[in-house]
């Protein structure tokens, strides 16, 4: 058992570890234009100093972490309807139900946004449809937060959908059965007995969603503009704009310990209440 755990270790070390330790310690460096690579190799929590005294970065980060949230929450309100359905479907519809929630993944994920920019253009699908139906639309969704939402509720839904799927699928359908013979509506019992067993799937849906929804950075660029302050293009603009490397990996790192350290303590607090209840 230890042998087969060495290569995802391996990989976890090569990808993962290796990397952010180089971000880290360039994160202590200080810039040096003038340099190949620019940046003097020192240890200085300068870089970290700014990122915390500085307004910009915290409106930037707050404003990822409201854009996130509300991303994620709308993405769970139309995953779970779906992943509900495809698990109380026939078995033998249900891979072809997850085919079709996966199929916009053999397209590539930059393709698919720049298709959104047609859509939601000002001549695009949806104001062309809005127009028909006589709605006066003038202007774009392009640059506004509704089509980051949009987005990130497009690009993401998947990774809401299979979580929900693999936990759902699981549930015992005697439980609901019980529930309807002791006169539970069906509104109560989903209420009651689905959605919390469901809990499990809804936190990992909810996970693979906002984490990655927090630093994005090609959704908030090409749909929502250059008024969307969001930290992935804060990060973009200091590493190729300000060529300021150190900076850029202080922001890297600190996001990703900002991220990280809730989950850790969240699995940490799991572990202990599931330790008390055993005993």
């Amino acid at each position: 058992m230890r042998r087969l755990a060495l290569l995802p270790l391996l990989w976890l070390m090569l990808f993962f570890a290796a990397p952010f330790a180089i971000v880290a310690v360039v994160s202590l460096a200080s810039q040096a234009p003038d340099s190949i690579p620019p940046l003097r190799l020192e240890l200085s929590l300068s870089n970290y100093l700014a990122l915390f005294g500085d307004s910009l970065y915290l409106a930037a980060w707050l404003n990822s972490l409201y854009i996130a949230a509300v991303g994620t929450l709308i993405t769970l309100l139309i995953g779970y309807p779906m992943a509900l359905a495809i698990a109380r479907s026939p078995r033998r519809s249900q891979p072809i139900l997850l085919l079709l929630v996966i199929l916009p993944f053999w397209t590539s994920f930059l393709i698919r946004i720049y298709a959104w920019m047609g859509l939601l253009s000002e001549n695009g699908l949806l104001n062309s449809l809005l127009r028909t139906f006589g709605f006066p639309v003038e202007g774009s969704i392009i640059g506004t937060v509704w089509a980051i939402w949009l987005g990130i509720t497009y690009a993401y839904l998947p990774f809401m959908v299979l979580p929900l799927y693999a936990s759902l699928e699981k549930h015992d359908a005697a439980l609901l059965e019980a529930a309807a013979d002791l006169g539970a509506r069906p509104l109560r019992a989903f209420l009651h007995i689905t959605l919390p067993l469901s809990i499990p799937g809804i936190v990992a849906g909810c996970l693979l969603v906002f984490i990655p929804s927090v630093g994005e950075f090609i959704i908030p660029d090409l749909l929502g503009g250059t008024e969307t302050l969001m930290i992935g293009k804060v990060l973009w603009d200091e590493f190729f704009a300000n060529a300021d490397w150190p900076l850029a990996s202080a922001v890297a790192a600190a996001m990703l310990f900002l991220l990280v350290a809730p989950m850790i303590l969240l699995q940490r607090a799991d572990i202990a209440t599931t330790s008390r209840s055993s005993r």
